[in-house]
């Protein structure tokens, strides 16, 4: 038994020791590159400036079939809680027409069991977890992606 409890203690110790160690920021990481720079997790730097999204405009050619919108605008301080849907005061079936915006698909009317219902539905309700603005910036990463032929 003590010879167990030796043999922990001594496990113990030995794994403290390695996390006690100072990381090595040069080792290779295969080519790969952190957007954080050589910042340490540890500390913060100072944020990038906010980019630049586009004015209200045409609406972005879509890349692959389900593809939800991207959304041309600024959302920037959009409210959308469990009360309250910005998003809604635009595209709504009621404001779409005056706004001169989209209207929200009837899709997001109905239920996960194809229940229409008489406003959206509570699993489509927070927009900005499918449709995200787009800015003026250029990519973090190389991109090959190739747009659907039938979308061209």
């Amino acid at each position: 038994m003590k010879k167990l409890i030796g043999a922990m203690l001594a496990c113990l110790l030995a794994g403290g020791l390695m996390a006690a160690e100072t990381p090595d920021f040069n080792t290779d990481t295969g080519g790969l590159k952190s957007e954080r720079g050589i910042t340490d997790l540890g500390s913060e730097d100072n944020p990038a400036p906010l980019k630049n999204f586009r004015k209200d405009g045409d609406a972005y050619a879509r890349q692959y079939m389900h593809q939800p919108p991207m959304i041309p605008h600024d959302t920037r301080n959009y409210e959308v809680d469990s009360k309250v849907n910005k998003c809604l005061a635009c595209h709504s079936f009621k404001n779409a027409a005056a706004m001169k915006a989209p209207k929200i698909s009837p899709t997001h009317f109905e239920t996960r069991d194809g229940v229409t219902l008489g406003e959206v539905s509570p699993r489509r309700y927070f927009c900005l977890q499918c449709h995200v603005p787009q800015v003026d910036a250029k990519p973090l990463v190389d991109n090959t992606f190739k747009p659907v032929e039938s979308l061209n």
